[in-house]
């Protein structure tokens, strides 16, 4: 009798666990960091290319992290000429995140801006709208490719902030 209970008492308990975890997963989007479409912020123009169902791969995914015609330096000269600061010595990261679609166009940016002890916070409001205007305006993004199929993807780049300049680029 007592085995019975306790058998009942397991079996009851793993269903209504169960039930719950189904709710809660529920709720959460494919992947972690997904970005959804905002009227207010995103141009219905852009397309992600693959269907709503399909995750897009995240900028690590692939055959190289970093697929941009130039490479990494690429952005770094361009930044160099654009001479983006700030006059408040502030100190922090501004992180643009945003999708690169199957034909190497780029959309649904989003801001985040966080202080030197990674706190979110508004670092610098006109800095990170200058910084958004820059990453909008690269055009050499390159999309992935998985067995012979152009795939989009998450891609990100922090801008490290010391005393008002732009003193990294990451990943």
């Amino acid at each position: 009798m007592v085995i019975k209970a306790v058998y009942l008492f397991a079996l009851f308990s793993f269903i209504l666990m169960s039930c719950q975890t189904e709710k809660n997963i529920s709720q959460y989007p494919a992947t972690v960091g997904d970005i959804e479409f905002d009227e207010k912020l995103d141009d219905p123009a852009f397309k992600k290319c693959t269907p709503e169902k399909l995750i897009s791969l995240q900028y690590y995914q692939g055959s190289k992290e970093f697929d941009y015609k130039g490479e990494k330096i690429a952005i770094l000269e361009k930044l160099e000429k654009e001479k983006i600061s700030s006059e408040s010595k502030t100190n922090g990261y501004i992180t643009v995140r945003f999708l690169v679609n199957c034909e190497g166009k780029t959309g649904w940016f989003r801001v985040q801006q966080m202080d030197a002890d990674l706190k979110e916070t508004i670092l610098n409001k006109e800095l990170g709208e200058r910084l958004l205007r820059f990453t909008k305006s690269l055009d050499g993004w390159i999309p992935k490719e998985i067995k012979g199929f152009k795939i989009g993807y998450y891609q990100y780049l922090t801008y490290k902030i010391e005393n008002g300049k732009v003193s990294e680029v990451l990943p």
